[in-house]
């Protein structure tokens, strides 16, 4: 459980349902990159916008698509509650995930709501649980001091992806309880990678599959000291990242440049039984993608051929 971990974007068709051939390719291509692990559904998934069928339908296509794989299959079993991701985290014991994410439920309302929700996992996992410090209930995030007890109670919780306030001093906290934390690992988008990689954590768990290969040349950089390297394709990834904040919609975009995805359409509502999802779709002017083609022709010889 170290290296780069990608959060799969969920790739969606033209009238806005799940495109499962584009899911599984784009799976596909993060093993085949050299990264770690291939987690899905998450935050950069659009989980919020899937519906429980489409999440269990999901789990089963990449269940099947890394049997026989490299890449470690991690598994979002969130849920709203613990009943909820009660349901989640049997199915994904059932599919024989490698391991398990979870961020803490939204109708948490304290630590112990946490701690409950969490140990109840724990009794269900026999694989590595990693928790995730953001999205559970608005302003809530778990503390270290209960990721770490955690941890101490249950070695196989012994994980957590770390992208909550004060972040340096939580990931310092973190390190500090080794043996006891196992697994540390940034997100964020890969915006402080390089300094926490410095800092010695286990690696990453974030939604940059666009970038898969570059992730993964980085870590494998990284673990044999070459750190000018390190920082050069960093900083060649930091342009990308810089130009989706000036371009929304840039990465996605990349995602299509590089035949992995049809289109470029995202869900910002979840399908139900009185409406269809709603959607956007970005499509960039000469302008932007030129700039796209400019700026991602930089990363060229850290990626794949």
């Amino acid at each position: 459980m170290r290296g780069p971990f990608m959060i799969l974007n969920t790739p969606f068709t033209s009238t806005g349902e799940v495109d499962w051939d584009d899911l599984a390719r784009e799976t596909l291509f993060v093993d085949r990159s050299g990264c770690a692990g291939v987690v899905w559904p998450q935050g950069s998934s659009g989980v919020a916008t899937l519906t429980k069928a489409e999440r269990l339908r999901g789990m089963e296509l990449l269940a099947s698509t890394l049997k026989g794989k490299t890449s470690t299959l991690v598994l979002g079993v969130q849920g709203k509650d613990t009943a909820e991701m009660v349901e989640y985290a049997t199915r994904a014991t059932a599919l024989g995930t490698g391991a398990m994410i979870a961020m803490p439920p939204t109708t948490g309302t304290s630590m112990d709501d946490y701690r409950s929700y969490f140990r109840a996992l724990a009794a269900i996992a026999t694989v590595p649980v990693i928790i995730q410090t953001s999205g559970g209930a608005p302003n809530l995030p778990p503390t270290t001091e209960l990721i770490i007890s955690l941890a101490r109670e249950f070695p196989h919780l012994a994980y957590v992806k770390e992208e909550s306030d004060p972040l340096l001093p939580r990931m310092r906290a973190e390190l500090a309880a080794r043996p006891a934390m196992k697994g540390i690992f940034g997100a964020s988008f890969g915006t402080g990678w390089l300094y926490e990689m410095r800092l010695g954590l286990d690696g990453i768990i974030t939604g940059m599959g666009m970038y898969a290969d570059l992730m993964a040349r980085m870590w494998a950089l990284h673990e044999r000291g070459q750190h000018d390297a390190v920082r050069d394709a960093y900083a060649r990834f930091l342009l990308m990242r810089n130009l989706n904040e000036a371009i929304p919609g840039a990465d996605l975009y990349v995602m299509k440049m590089r035949g992995l995805f049809k289109t470029t359409v995202r869900r910002t509502s979840a399908p139900t039984a009185n409406a269809p999802a709603k959607l956007t779709e970005f499509k960039p002017s000469a302008v932007e993608l030129a700039e796209i083609e400019h700026r991602f022709a930089a990363l060229n010889q850290y990626l794949l051929s």
